[in-house]
């Protein structure tokens, strides 16, 4: 009989982000998904899923800012607003800045700049739970769970 091969999860850093829904909120944009530190959001911002967070990339704690920047690693985002809940997983890269201090961005591309905190992700803000979108709406509390991972 073949043998299975042994792949482990290794967790390498964790850190959440709390932030609070808008109104406005879109979840529509097809590449991107981003929670800002701003106090505010216009019909614009069709990314943005949360606004007022208490962190941006630059606040993260240095021990997932290195995680992130590991060959290899994975981040798993868990999303939490009243009772719904949606997850994304992106790539973190070497080349990850985390300077920015107003917001976090993931993206499904491999465009990075000071806010990108994971590339290559699964879901953008358009793909999300349109219940976890409609709580989001109704101004609720979300917390992003940020667990990034090593596959070895």
């Amino acid at each position: 009989m073949k043998e299975v091969s042994r792949l482990s999860l290794k967790v390498l850093a964790v850190d959440v982000i709390r932030a609070r829904g808008h109104r406005l909120v879109k979840a529509t944009h097809k590449s991107t998904l981003e929670i800002t530190r701003e106090e505010f959001l216009t019909d614009r911002g069709d990314c943005i899923i949360g606004i007022m967070a208490d962190k941006a990339a630059f606040h993260l704690s240095e021990n997932i800012k290195r995680a992130l920047q590991k060959p290899g690693s994975r981040l798993l985002m868990l999303l939490y607003s009243n009772g719904r809940v949606d997850f994304l997983v992106a790539e973190g890269s070497t080349d990850l800045k985390l300077e920015d201090k107003r917001r976090i961005v993931v993206r499904k591309s491999s465009y990075i700049e000071p806010s990108t905190i994971g590339i290559r992700a699964s879901k953008s803000a358009g793909d999300l739970s349109r219940e976890l979108v409609e709580s989001l709406k109704s101004e609720n509390e979300l917390l992003a769970l940020l667990t990034v991972l090593a596959v070895e």
